[in-house]
């Protein structure tokens, strides 16, 4: 497991702990709690930015389906 994975399993499992009062489970790593965690989660809208400083072709938007 490299740092980076390690500290993603160390705020995972701290974030399981807070959320769920008990223990992760046995055996899964960072990127598995998070989706636990997370999956259940419903989409969240999206909102246009709106900055004076950015211009049209400066913002990214995501691809529609």
């Amino acid at each position: 497991m490299t740092g980076r994975d390690h500290k993603i399993q160390a705020e995972a499992s701290a974030l399981w702990r807070q959320l769920r009062s008990d223990t992760p489970p046995e055996g899964a790593d960072g990127s598995m709690l998070l989706d636990q965690i997370l999956g259940g989660l419903p989409e969240p809208g999206y909102e246009r930015l709106a900055n004076p400083h950015l211009r049209l072709s400066n913002i990214a938007l995501p691809k529609r389906a």
